[in-house]
């Protein structure tokens, strides 16, 4: 089998990280999906530990250390041990970065150390009830006045909604004259005219907190604004590539962990006098699917590899995100499958595995927006082939 490179102290960071979610995490996780959030004591425990966020510099909490591989190393351990709708990685990974990327010194001052800490809960809103992937349909808009914006919209199926304590909103500020201009803001707890909505009910990942956003009137004061005013449509582009590579790590370690349930459950049942293992068609399948996953693990390290020496293109990230959405709803789909009646039973858990796995193939970019990426650039005069191609 192929070896996975990380270093000593990556491997040290990862046995650490894993007892944290046994003893801190997944004990609570079926309360939490119960209730349909997470109790917010569990970003500060995690915060506490140094498993929150761990790039940011040491001045304001963190490692300092930006080597994608301890998020990757967060972001696997924490699908595989059936916690993902937690969803941590948003607050850490996703959001996070849009401040420090693009925020001035005194807005990273004043944000990060909270986020770091766990005090403080992170969340982006852009998706409305008729914006989704095509963010030039969104109606939220922001007016310019001598101090401040006055924010008006709302925004659906957010993230973190409830448990938010900073929202990134976007929303367009010149939409008549420039209707593809839009702007980023950093959206406080609290403001007058943001309220929440309805805490969604979903298919699956119940621990996450999916709501509605309302903004009536919100007065955001301009040290609130996130990179310059008309330039929030960019600085989202800038961000797509490194939060399809996210969610392919944790996507990746799903499936992996539902061929994993699936392996063990075939050896030890058996049907018509042997184990399911030792007929044919689980061999092939499985073989199928073992091969798919361990060729997808190694396009995404190389993925993670490029983001580290930072030419990760979209188009590389498209492909990451496009292959392991496909793969963790085949893994769960496959594992329903072989585990026949018991598969569709709650108390299994590939069931869960099944029920939380199709999102992926929508949200931060469906299967088919995906494809439009890949062939635009496969297709194009310039593409180059095969033999002529540096891989």
């Amino acid at each position: 089998m192929l070896q996975r490179v990380f270093t000593e102290e990556q491997d040290m960071f990862r046995s650490a990280y894993r007892k944290f979610l046994e003893t801190e995490i997944v004990p609570h996780m079926e309360g939490w999906r119960e209730s349909g959030i997470v109790d917010r004591a569990a970003f500060r425990k995690a915060g506490e530990r140094g498993f929150l966020m761990v790039w940011p510099d040491e001045k304001y909490g963190g490692m300092g250390d930006n080597d994608f591989r301890f998020e990757q190393i967060i972001m696997e351990e924490t699908a595989y041990a059936r916690a993902g709708d937690w969803y941590n990685s948003l607050h850490s990974r996703l959001v996070g970065p849009y401040i420090t990327r693009f925020g001035n010194e005194e807005q990273c001052r004043r944000f990060i150390p909270k986020c770091v800490s766990g005090e403080s809960i992170l969340a982006i809103a852009m998706t409305e009830p008729d914006a989704g992937s095509d963010l030039a349909g969104m109606k939220t808009t922001a007016v310019e006045h001598k101090d401040h914006w006055l924010l008006n919209g709302s925004k659906t199926y957010i993230s973190n909604g409830i448990n938010a304590d900073v929202v990134i909103v976007a929303a367009k500020t010149d939409p008549k004259n420039k209707p593809h201009h839009m702007t980023l803001f950093l959206v406080e707890r609290g403001m007058q005219g943001f309220e929440r909505g309805r805490n969604l009910k979903k298919m699956g990942l119940k621990a996450q907190d999916t709501a509605e956003l309302f903004f009536n009137n919100v007065k955001v004061p301009k040290v609130n604004v996130l990179g310059e005013p008309g330039q929030g449509f960019v600085l989202l582009m800038k961000g797509l590539a490194e939060e399809r590579l996210i969610g392919s790590v944790g996507y990746l370690a799903a499936a992996q962990l539902s061929w994993d349930l699936t392996a063990d459950y075939v050896k030890q049942r058996s049907a018509f006098g042997k184990p399911l293992a030792e007929f044919q068609n689980t061999q092939f399948k499985m073989a199928e699917l073992r091969t798919h996953l361990d060729v997808a693990q190694i396009y995404v390290d190389q993925c993670v590899k490029s983001l580290n020496e930072n030419v990760l293109t979209p188009v590389d990230a498209a492909k990451a995100k496009f292959i392991t959405s496909e793969l963790q709803v085949e893994a769960a789909d496959l594992g329903v499958q072989l585990h026949g009646g018991a598969g569709f039973m709650d108390e299994y858990p590939i069931s869960r595995q099944y029920t939380d796995a199709k999102v992926s193939t929508i949200y931060a970019g469906s299967s088919e927006i995906m494809k439009v990426i890949i062939s635009r650039d496969c297709l194009s005069e310039d593409y180059a082939p095969f033999n002529t191609r540096n891989f």
